[in-house]
């Protein structure tokens, strides 16, 4: 017969912060369970750990990497990785992955992607679920990120499914964005979004080995030249560089680049502007998130929301009028 597994003794607020900032591992992951967490019984001890932690984050290099599926992120991610590690440096990956439509889960196993970093006692990989979160970023990540540097992580490392509008999501909360790309002209060239432009730091054509070492230069020399036509950024130009991610050729050239932006912020004031004006978004981004989920969760909604949702289906009420109705039914004290 199986007997039931003994309940875990809860943590007190000071063993939460004790244990993370001592970078003990198993205090680690239950810190990011904790911030993690929707339940609004864990709110409150959520957010005196975070507060508490906070004076003792902010001193990594924070890196978003996005690409389409198949562009070899996790293989360049633990390239990346183990060059950082063979350096000396502590890495953290925050790997956002698609979540289950069910259990709400991560489907794929970013230990299991990266095996080779995840046995480095000096990286620590973090598989959340996006949990529907627009732009493909778990809600949390901000948060996860702010607990690794504090736990002593020095670079930290998002990798988002770059998918809708995710860049713009990872860009709004790192210092440098970088971008993989594949190997490829012409319509490939073309397909790329101006908006995603606009907002990497890097751009990087991965898979640049063997008989794709070609068409991998000609894509980054295209890159080049289509950042040129882009008004606005001759005083924030893109590095355009190839690697082969599989084959570790090119790495060390892509975190040059990286540690390029990241001195050209800090020394002119940026980075501390940039992520004063982060956190200003960060804050209006959660206002929303909560102010969304209230507006669900209210009664007076909630009694209204079907018929309404139906008569917008049906085209028999305006989207508008629907709308007005229901921050109506909100105004209404719940109590009432």
């Amino acid at each position: 017969m199986l007997r039931d597994s003994p309940r875990r003794r809860a943590l007190t607020a000071d063993e939460y912060v004790a244990g993370t900032m001592a970078s003990n591992i198993a205090v680690l992951a239950r810190t990011l369970t904790l911030i993690e967490s929707s339940s609004p019984r864990h709110q409150s001890l959520a957010e005196e750990v975070l507060t508490r932690l906070l004076p003792h984050s902010g001193q990594s290099v924070r890196v978003g990497i996005t690409g389409v599926p198949g562009v070899g992120k996790s293989t360049f991610i633990e390239a990346l990785g183990l060059l950082l590690v063979g350096r000396g440096l502590r890495v953290a990956v925050l790997a956002v992955d698609p979540s289950s439509g069910i259990s709400g889960g991560s489907i794929l196993g970013d230990k299991t992607r990266m095996s080779r970093l995840a046995a480095e006692t000096a990286a620590y990989i973090r598989p959340s679920p996006t949990a529907g979160t627009l732009g493909g970023v778990a809600r949390k990540t901000r948060e996860a990120m702010l607990v690794c540097e504090a736990a002593g992580y020095q670079v930290v490392l998002i990798e988002t499914v770059g998918v809708g509008q995710s860049e713009t999501v990872v860009a709004g909360m790192t210092d440098c964005f970088l971008a993989l790309m594949l190997p490829g002209t012409g319509d490939e060239l073309q397909g790329i979004k101006r908006g995603l432009l606009e907002l990497v730091d890097v751009i990087t054509v991965n898979k640049a080995d063997g008989v794709l070492q070609s068409a991998a230069e000609l894509a980054a020399q295209q890159y080049r030249e289509a950042l040129q036509s882009l008004t606005g950024r001759e005083h924030n130009p893109c590095a355009v560089l190839t690697c082969s991610g599989l084959y570790k050729q090119g790495i060390d050239a892509v975190w040059a680049a990286v540690e390029k932006r990241h001195a050209g912020l800090t020394n002119s004031g940026g980075l501390l502007e940039r992520r004063r004006s982060q956190n200003l978004g960060w804050l209006w981004s959660l206002v929303a998130d909560q102010l969304q989920q209230a507006v669900h969760t209210h009664p007076s909604v909630q009694k209204i929301q079907g018929d309404l949702e139906t008569a917008v289906l049906a085209g028999t009420t305006p989207a508008t009028a629907a709308a007005r109705r229901i921050l109506e039914a909100f105004a209404v004290p719940s109590d009432s």
